[in-house]
């Protein structure tokens, strides 16, 4: 990846509202892989503890477009066309985490596995705990 679309990448993190708002983290930015941390807030749980299922999909939905981007070297902007989101256990911890890999990068359509994990403050260990495939639309 150019330091070019490097910088395209991180500089449209830090303007999104939303995920200032979520106070996300962009942890890494390569070609074809994105992975970013939100913090746990308690708007994002449900009343036992874990988060939410609509704040995973969200997580899922953003990262999984931050790698498509990642794919072509030149400016552009992607939408979603299908998502999927599998839950695998409830996701008990202070921190979501993803991982976002693009499988499939053409002209016009990628296709996007993410991956969910949870982690814990006082541990370095990551549960995963939600897997998706998800198709995003080159538009620009």
């Amino acid at each position: 990846m150019t330091p070019e679309k490097r910088k395209l990448i991180t500089d449209s993190f830090g303007r999104s509202e939303t995920l200032q708002f979520y106070k996300a983290e962009l942890l890494e930015v390569e070609t074809d892989f994105i992975s970013m941390k939100i913090p746990k807030m308690e708007m994002m749980t449900r009343k036992a503890g874990m988060f939410n299922g609509a704040m995973i999909a969200s997580l899922v939905d953003v990262s999984s477009g931050y790698a498509a981007v990642s794919h072509y070297p030149e400016d552009c902007y992607v939408v979603t066309v299908e998502l999927k989101v599998n839950y695998l256990r409830p996701a008990i911890g202070d921190a979501l985490v993803s991982k976002s890999y693009v499988i499939k990068g053409g002209a016009k359509i990628s296709v996007v596995r993410t991956e969910i994990y949870v982690q814990n403050e006082n541990s370095e260990s990551e549960s995963h705990v939600a897997t998706s495939l998800v198709t995003m639309m080159k538009i620009k």
